[in-house]
């Protein structure tokens, strides 16, 4: 399966990665990646960007030295409310083309069991901006397979299969592959990312391509295959 884009890259502004825009797009361009999301933490995320950085997103050109440039975030999910660690208006200021929400430690929301952390996505997926849920077999927040699916489907956000979360997030792999078969069996779609925090991270999706394998999961239902589908359903709220 070819992937067209990367849809989840930190740069140095996350604080805990460790290369700048410019290195992932020479490294885009030494793999021959089209295109790749700049998906930097929220500010609830010790270390992380001001909002400032997010606000200001609009300054970087959608296209740089050849290579499509996605304005995005990885927002923080900070209470049982489904609020994020961004304002609409920071997000509208900045152009902001698609944002990712998740779940972390010591950002605000906690772990509540499963049947909390789901109700508390389901408010999340209503925010217009969010389009993708990272990490979602993250063994730490467990929600409801099925019902996550379902609601995300509705609401338009795609379940992300994240190819660091096997040493990232030990445990995950699993989940994510029920993740991806419930998807199948619902007829909905994931997207695919990295979630590099160093340029030589970028578009190696061997793991996530392996889950997309195991669940039996198509092109179809992969929204990073072409920019005609990544326009769709990422670029047009």
């Amino acid at each position: 399966m070819k992937l067209f884009a990367d849809l989840h890259v930190h740069t140095t502004a996350s604080g805990h990665a460790y290369s700048t825009l410019e290195e992932y797009i020479r490294q885009a361009k030494k793999i021959g990646l089209k295109a790749f999301a700049m998906t930097d933490h929220g500010p609830a995320m010790p270390g992380g960007p001001h909002y400032y950085h997010f606000a200001n997103m609009r300054m970087i050109p959608h296209v740089i030295d050849g290579v499509r440039i996605l304005r995005g975030a990885e927002t923080n999910i900070i209470n049982e409310n489904g609020q994020i660690d961004l304002e609409d208006e920071d997000m509208k200021w900045g152009e902001l083309d698609f944002v990712i929400a998740a779940m972390h430690p010591r950002v605000g929301y906690e772990d509540q069991g499963e049947a909390k952390n789901t109700e508390v996505l389901l408010k999340v997926f209503k925010n217009p901006f969010v389009k993708i849920l990272a990490h979602p077999g993250n063994p730490k927040y467990p929600i409801n397979v099925k019902e996550t699916v379902a609601a995300a489907k509705e609401a338009g956000v795609f379940l992300e299969i994240n190819n660091s979360s096997d040493f990232s997030r030990p445990g995950s792999h699993d989940r994510c592959v029920e993740f991806a078969r419930e998807v199948k069996r619902a007829g909905w779609m994931v997207s695919i990312g990295t979630d590099s925090h160093i340029s030589g991270m970028l578009g190696v999706f061997t793991g996530a391509l392996a889950i997309i394998k195991e669940a039996g999961l198509t092109e179809d239902n992969v929204v990073n295959t072409s920019w005609a589908k990544i326009e769709k359903f990422l670029l047009r709220r």
